[in-house]
């Protein structure tokens, strides 16, 4: 029955964001010679003319050194025709496609008497879903029911994309790598994702998703990349673009407060001015991108039921009020020194600023008695600053290129907590500091080389990263607070790697076959007088190989299959041994001695393009050794349940996911995106050591999970169009239990003005209110369920010009 429900389902898909259109271009470039001298025929006329009916389409000739290029060109079939006085005009059928922007035809000898020269395929054609293997590419500006968000709010709309505990997950799995610009940064995290809700999308132009990345890339995220590409105009002269969007959401209160704390917020102001400025002249472009975000909401909002063996019940609620201030500013200038070099200097500043004011009441299982009522506020700073410096020398031949570059980047922490501990008895003052310099020096170099039938690429990147981390309790009396488990710690990363990967394609063949080698040396020195967590660390050296085939069956319709393996290092604060204690019973914590999980996955895809529309289909399966995974255990004779990261055994996930999108006619069009999967985690048995040993045994968890999405797009006339998303979010499990089904409803409009150069929108987040985040947990000797009511429906609206 399951595998009947996975057939049908199997046929219902796509995003929320139209899949931008990929009008593939590629330079062609060769060498002209004569056979018998081997010397360079300059002057040659190069034509280059359709297939189907001769037509010439581009034409050049030849330089003193015997080369041409064509540039801009689409992809298809042409015939180049190569003549010149004293030479027979000679015909080769070219085949340009889209895997390859560049594509060199090496060197074409050409004689005075008759030769026929064998025929040269040059790959690839232009689909209309984005036409290379390796990504998906989406225009923000199309998101018109999330216009004025966050990049979180963004992305979780875009096909096999979902988020959760404000991380996004691609096929159900939060092991992504988020980029800024094709570079890691501490905005958006080094290891696991972070930051991704207070990135106001107006900075951002498009995302790219890499569900299958090549060997060039980190080897790191097994769920995949996603690459957000910032906003950068390169038109001649001065222009730019000025916005401002604002809002109010937590309209009303979906569920009240428990007796005795201060109220929710309601309607929280949000507001979010950008300013998007571009000069170029010459050799040099320059740029500025800066947005500020602001916004009040109400963060989280969980009534959790903890039932324990003994009898115990135990109700609370955490409600947290926020207040941030996010500015980014991204600038940068291109040095064009000539036609060979170029230069590139960037810099990019974030400044993140947190204000939460939080309660959380402890009621005994009638709600007759408060048993405890734990205040806190935190204030939180965190400054990112990052500089890169980059160089691009192109060789005589179009496309062969070396690239290097070092990129710099510095991550300040500063993090306090206030609390207060109200008991029946008496009332405690608690307080912790913390602090953390993150410093990252990323140094690469690639090296691209095009072929008659594809490129050859090679690269090498290297990596220092050191956290020095310091946190400092200050307990009150009768403190809940661990004081001990305070102090210094340093994170200590050197990471080295090699890559290649060579291309080909032919008129029906696309591959890819690619190896990556990576060395990593990880250090994690810890305060000896803690008293759980020694010093600790690991090192390995390992390959990590990606394959890629393409067999295209006509111009319609098309087969793929990948396979790749990754890894997913613990980042610094998976490792961090402080507890943390936004909520006093239910306290997160770091391990040490957490290791990597390596995954090995595979892919069969299937493309079909039509006329106005296109259906895509893959089905994929993951194999994870070692998953990364917080386990949830009780200290004796005690209530207050820890969280701690910890290495299970074996999880695997199986699914399909499919994309469907038309355009009806000419003021209607849709796109479906349909997701199922089986996540499986085997059997395993984990000791917590904080704050004592506590062992806990899994038995296997599996279940049948997906999601389901669908957006239309209105074009009510030529200056108004109106977007309405639908998402479903299937049941799902989570470590030691699940997580429940979730529903929303955006919808937005959007309305061209001033002859083009303004634009006004207006949308409404979570339509019906529908949103609520529901878990099941169960552990060793206790189980909870829990339910956030946290702030969903959010109504925007803003307005932007260019000039």
């Amino acid at each position: 029955m399951r595998f009947k429900i996975i057939l049908l389902l199997s046929f219902i898909l796509t995003p929320l964001f139209d899949i931008t259109a990929q009008n593939t271009t590629a330079t062609i470039s060769g060498l002209i010679k004569d056979k018998t001298s081997k010397n360079p025929v300059p002057y040659a006329n190069i034509v280059l003319k359709s297939a189907k009916d001769q037509k010439s389409l581009f034409g050049t000739v030849t330089n003193e050194e015997g080369r041409f290029n064509f540039t801009s060109v689409p992809s298809g079939n042409y015939s180049l025709e190569i003549s010149t006085i004293g030479y027979k005009t000679i015909t080769q059928k070219i085949f340009v496609g889209n895997l390859s922007n560049f594509l060199n035809l090496n060197t074409i000898n050409i004689e005075e008497d008759s030769t026929t020269l064998s025929e040269v395929v040059v790959t690839s054609k232009t689909q209309e879903v984005s036409a290379k293997m390796d990504k998906k590419v989406f225009s923000v500006a199309d998101n018109i029911a999330q216009s004025g968000g966050s990049v979180l709010q963004a992305m979780q709309n875009l096909p096999g994309v979902t988020s959760h505990d404000g991380k996004v997950q691609l096929r159900g799995n939060d092991k992504v790598i988020v980029l800024i610009d094709g570079k890691q940064t501490a905005l958006t995290g080094f290891g696991n994702q972070s930051g991704l809700d207070n990135i106001p999308a107006s900075a951002i132009e498009k995302i790219e998703i890499i569900n299958n990345p090549s060997a060039k890339f980190d080897a790191n995220g097994n769920a995949g990349i996603i690459n957000i590409i910032y906003k950068k105009n390169k038109q001649e002269g001065f222009n730019g673009k000025i916005g401002i969007a604002s809002g109010y959401g937590a309209l009303w209160v979906r569920k009240e407060n428990l007796p005795t704390i201060t109220p929710q917020y309601q309607v929280t102001p949000k507001i979010n001015p950008s300013l998007s400025l571009n000069y170029r002249k010459n050799k040099i472009n320059t740029y500025l991108q800066a947005d500020y975000l602001y916004t009040e909401n109400l963060n989280k909002n969980e009534f959790v039921t903890r039932t324990y063996d003994d009898g115990t019940v135990i109700n609370q609620q955490t409600k947290r009020n926020r207040d941030t201030h996010f500015t980014t500013i991204k600038t940068g200038i291109d040095w064009n020194y000539n036609d060979q070099n170029t230069f590139a200097f960037s810099g990019l500043f974030g400044s993140e600023k947190i204000i939460d004011h939080g309660e959380e009441p402890i009621f005994n299982g009638d709600y007759s008695q408060r048993l405890r009522l734990w205040q806190f506020l935190e204030d939180e700073l965190k400054t990112t600053v990052m500089a890169s410096v980059s160089y691009e020398h192109k060789f005589k031949e179009a496309g062969h290129k070396l690239n290097a570059g070092i990129n710099y980047t510095y991550h300040r922490e500063d993090e306090k907590y206030f609390f207060t501990n109200v008991m029946p008895t008496f009332t405690g003052q608690d307080a912790f500091k913390l602090l953390s310099d993150e410093k990252v020096v990323d140094v690469n170099l690639d090296y691209v080389q095009p072929l008659k039938y594809g490129r050859f690429e090679t690269g090498f990147k290297f990596r220092h990263r050191e956290i020095p981390t310091n946190m400092q309790f200050f307990p009150g009396e009768n403190s809940p607070i661990d004081a001990n488990a305070g102090g210094w710690a340093t994170y200590k990363e050197i990471i080295p790697a090699l890559y290649s990967t060579y291309i080909y394609e032919s008129n029906k063949i696309e591959a890819e076959l690619g190896l990556r080698l990576e060395y990593v040396d990880l250090k994690y020195d810890v305060n000896p007088n803690h008293p759980t967590y020694k010093s600790d660390g690991y090192n390995y050296t390992e390959p990590f190989p990606n394959l890629r085939l393409g067999y295209k069956i006509d111009d319609q319709n098309k087969i793929t299959a990948f396979y790749n393996r990754r890894v997913d290092r613990p980042n610094e604060v998976d490792i961090r041994i402080f507890p943390k204690y936004d909520d006093a019973e239910i306290i997160k914590v770091g391990n040490p001695a957490l290791r990597p999980q390596f995954t090995s996955a595979y892919e069969i895809g299937y493309k079909k393009s039509m006329e106005k529309g296109y259906f895509t289909s893959s089905l994929y399966y993951r194999i994870v050794d070692g998953t990364i995974t917080r386990i949830a255990t009780t200290a004796p004779d005690s209530n207050i349940i820890y969280n701690v990261f910890q290495n299970a055994d074996k999880s695997t996930s199986a699914g399909i996911e499919a994309v469907f999108s038309k355009e009806i006619n000419s003021w209607y069009s849709f796109n479906v995106n349909g997701n199922l999967y089986q996540n499986t985690i085997d059997a395993f048995t984990v000791t917590n050591l904080y704050p004592v040993p506590s062992t806990y045994t899994g038995e296997r968890q599996q279940m049948v999970s997906g999601n389901l999405k669908w957006n239309s797009t209105l074009q009510l006339d030529k200056t108004l169009k109106g977007q309405v998303s639908v998402i479903y979010l299937a049941p799902d499990i989570i470590p030691q239990g699940k997580v429940n089904s979730r529903f929303s409803v955006d919808a937005g409009i959007k309305k061209t003005i001033q002859k083009g150069k303004g634009e006004v929108f207006m949308n409404v987040t979570d339509l019906f209110n529908t949103l609520v985040i529901q878990k099941e947990i169960q552990g060793e000797g206790f189980s909870y369920n829990s339910k956030d009511y946290y702030e969903t429906q959010v109504v925007r609206f803003g307005y932007s010009y260019k000039f």
